[in-house]
């Protein structure tokens, strides 16, 4: 009687590009995927023996192999290394791989919430904004509209350099009075943050002075572009803020390690003291949630738009267009 061959178990490495297939068809950045990869591959490398199915990954293999893991890595790092694996167990178990999830017996670092770290000084927003606003002769090549657009779209519309650098030329659109500027956010969660008529003066402008140096502009490309009118990169964004802040002479006003963020900070700061609440603010920074004790509470476009309007960094731009 013959006898059938045993089927060899998937290697896990397919199994982590299935997990990934599925992850992409939420349009995440390609940035989010790589993490994921890169998480789920280091925690791999330190367990012992080595794993080839999903079943050797028993709850004490992976508590050692996240112990060495953790060993020399920052709590935050840990912390997403297990959501990553978390989320790869939960695809398991979904696909019936697996019984269920072990990951429960692994722990998780408790984080410190982080604060806020907006720029200081009362006006430091404005200053910065005026003094960028004026062509720098010392400058290779200056270019004020744009660095003003981009200092711009963090402090008045509290956009991350991710997003910054996603946006199309086609991102802002509306009628007069009902101007927005659509976001791939944060996760692939895309949102509408309203603009005020001064940021929009601001885009125009941008736009106008890159048509001179450049020619046609479509609504397709991307808004954001260097000298040379490439796309800008994001070293090039974040190395152009740093360049603003040392024009306008407030290094020493920019939290240290925040940067661009600090932009993104003064603007939540900003909507929160001029009477927005939790959940205006939630969505036009694109949150993902609230803080645990507070309740998510839908907002309307009417009322982010008077939140966005409120906010006084706004009005330098009124007067620079």
């Amino acid at each position: 009687m013959q006898h059938e061959s045993p089927v060899e178990p998937t290697p896990l490495a397919e199994f982590v590009d299935e997990f990934l297939a599925a992850r992409a068809t939420r349009k995440p950045s390609a940035h989010t995927l790589a993490a994921y990869r890169r998480d789920l591959t280091l925690v791999l490398q330190h367990a012992v023996p080595a794993p080839t199915a999903p079943a050797d990954l028993s709850p004490r293999v992976l508590r050692a192999a996240f112990a060495r893991f953790a060993a020399d890595r920052a709590p935050a790092s840990i912390a997403r290394a297990w959501s990553s694996w978390n989320a790869f167990f939960t695809f398991l178990v979904i696909e019936g791989v697996v019984a269920g999830n072990p990951m429960s017996a692994v722990d998780k670092p408790r984080l410190v919430a982080h604060s806020p770290k907006p720029l200081r000084g009362e006006d430091t927003p404005e200053q910065l904004l005026r003094v960028v606003s004026r062509a720098d002769e010392r400058q290779r090549d200056p270019w004020p509209e744009r660095d003003v657009l981009v200092l711009a779209l963090a402090l008045c519309a509290g956009l991350r350099l991710s997003e910054l650098l996603g946006l199309t030329v086609g991102a802002v659109s509306g009628r007069d009075g009902e101007r927005r500027v659509e976001v791939a956010g944060k996760g692939g969660r895309p949102r509408t943050v309203p603009i005020d008529a001064g940021l929009d003066a601001a885009v125009w402008r941008y736009v106008a002075s890159r048509r001179v140096r450049f020619g046609r502009v479509e609504k397709s490309a991307p808004l954001l572009v260097d000298r040379f009118g490439e796309p800008l990169q994001r070293g090039g964004l974040q190395y152009l803020v740093r360049s603003c802040f040392r024009r306008a002479g407030i290094g020493d006003r920019v939290p240290r390690g925040a940067q661009l963020h600090a932009l993104r900070h003064t603007f939540a700061t900003r909507l929160a003291e001029d009477g927005a609440n939790a959940s205006e603010i939630m969505r036009l920074l694109g949150h993902a949630s609230l803080a645990t004790s507070q309740n998510y509470i839908e907002v309307t476009a009417e009322q982010q738009r008077a939140a966005i309007q409120s906010n006084r960094t706004n009005r330098v731009l009124r007067e620079l267009a």
